[in-house]
């Protein structure tokens, strides 16, 4: 090979492969040295250099220069040609690895190739990327030719391939679809501050405006909803909840949990836990079905929310007071104090810090261990007894079951009683029809 065609292949394989021209060149060399280390043996010291601007070969071996005319021809050996492929393969993989590897979070568009059993292969133009059914969308289903978007979630190295998983269930496609439909975003204008999700069913994302002119939540809803509305279809019907962001979780959680109206947000700092107060009729929208509601409130916030009226508080606060109060060595002063920081539950009072305690009621390392000590083993003892109350309770829903089921069937029974009856009735009327017939027939004859 003239030094003219070395230039031409690497020029030619960096535009096809779109790998660098020093990875091509590292691998031709490597490939010569390959060729003469099997000539020459292993323990041959050999040097191969490519000119970057003419492609001359140069090189030594022991430290003696190199005929160039043995190393065009060693170009062309079989040895030398595997290596090459070798190594451009294994820079192609790595080209493409550190490419996707960069897109990793970030929404792309592919057409679906195959969908066999639960995994979709998609392809993403100069390679094939793989969504598995751990990372689709609940309910969904592909179909070849089908173009869909999703994020990157991973991408690995596997022998002399690169793996690329697709997710359609992180937080990153709804706010990739966000900036992709909402131009105010793109521009850096509204900033997506927080994400919760739970994928198919219903998301909640915070939104922030740095412009007082501009209204971060009607500018993501936009016109008759018609921004909110192509998110929504990308995700399948999934729910948007939009909610204006504040630093100020008096105002955050409440946000967080609309379209339920909160009467009082208590913040627990000690427990990173939000006591919010609702009115009874708010109780159920607060919660959301299966306590979804205050579940993607809580992960937007970052602290625990948890729901309750105000009669059921101050039933929850006198009788945390009154079961603090009864640990041996915990004064009914300093049990009041931490419910009045939010510790409602022997659970609660099991986690707390040693310091805080022994700073709180000016108690010892002992006291205080044996006070955390009897605080779990009456929070095992109350999970116990809950666990039996919902063992309970469902047995009595199986029995209430079976009963209202018993009287239909009851009556199927006593219906089926009756028709039976009435069919026996009805045969023994035509029985005595018959009889009276053939007894008239026979005195007609005798006359």
């Amino acid at each position: 090979m003239k030094p003219d065609e070395i230039l031409r292949v690497v020029d030619a394989i960096h535009r096809d492969k779109n790998i660098d021209k020093e990875i091509v060149f590292g691998a031709i060399e490597s490939a010569l040295v390959t060729a003469l280390t099997k000539q020459y043996g292993e323990n041959a010291e050999i040097v191969i250099s490519i000119d970057r601007e003419n492609g001359r070969v140069s090189g030594t071996l022991d430290g003696a220069e190199i005929d160039t005319q043995e190393l065009s021809g060693r170009i062309g050996a079989q040895t030398a040609k595997q290596v090459i492929i070798q190594k451009i393969r294994e820079a192609e993989r790595d080209a493409i690895h550190d490419e996707y590897e960069e897109q990793v979070g970030f929404m792309v568009s592919g057409v679906v190739t195959r969908h066999e059993g639960a995994m979709a292969t998609v392809s993403l133009g100069g390679t094939e990327a793989i969504l598995p059914r751990s990372e689709q969308i609940p309910g969904e289903s592909y179909h070849p030719n089908e173009r869909i978007r999703a994020t990157i979630f991973e991408v690995r190295k596997q022998g002399s391939r690169v793996k690329i998983i697709l997710s359609r269930i992180r937080p990153q496609l709804v706010q990739r679809l966000f900036e992709q439909e909402i131009p105010e975003i793109a521009d850096g204008v509204i900033e997506i501050r927080a994400i919760s999700r739970e994928p198919g069913y219903r998301s909640k994302v915070a939104v922030i405006s740095s412009d007082a002119r501009v209204d971060c939540v009607g500018a993501c809803v936009g016109v008759r909803g018609n921004r909110i509305k192509n998110i929504v279809e990308e995700l399948g019907g999934e729910r948007i909840d939009i909610v204006r962001w504040s630093d100020d979780l008096q105002v955050l959680v409440p946000n967080a949990l609309q379209p339920a109206e909160v009467d009082e947000v208590i913040l627990c700092q000690m427990l990173g836990r939000g006591i919010v107060l609702v009115r009874e009729d708010q109780l159920s929208l607060a919660i959301g079905r299966r306590g979804q509601n205050v579940r993607l409130a809580s992960k937007l916030c970052g602290w625990d929310i948890e729901i309750m009226t105000r009669d059921e508080l101050d039933q929850q606060i006198e009788k945390a007071v009154e079961g603090f109060a009864s640990i041996e060595g915990l004064e009914p002063e300093v049990a009041e104090r931490l419910v009045g920081e939010g510790f409602l539950s022997y659970d609660d009072l099991s986690v707390i810090e040693p310091e805080d305690l022994m700073e709180m009621g000016g108690l010892s390392e002992d006291a205080v261990d044996a006070i955390v000590t009897e605080a779990e083993r009456r929070a095992a003892i109350a999970e116990e007894a809950a666990a039996d109350q919902r063992r309970r309770q469902r047995e009595q829903e199986q029995i209430d079951a079976a009963q209202a089921a018993a009287p239909s069937e009851a009556g199927a029974a006593s219906d089926a009683a009756a028709e039976d009856k009435g069919s026996e009735e009805a045969a023994a009327d035509e029985s005595a029809d018959a009889e009276a017939e053939a007894t008239g027939d026979e005195v007609a004859g005798a006359e």
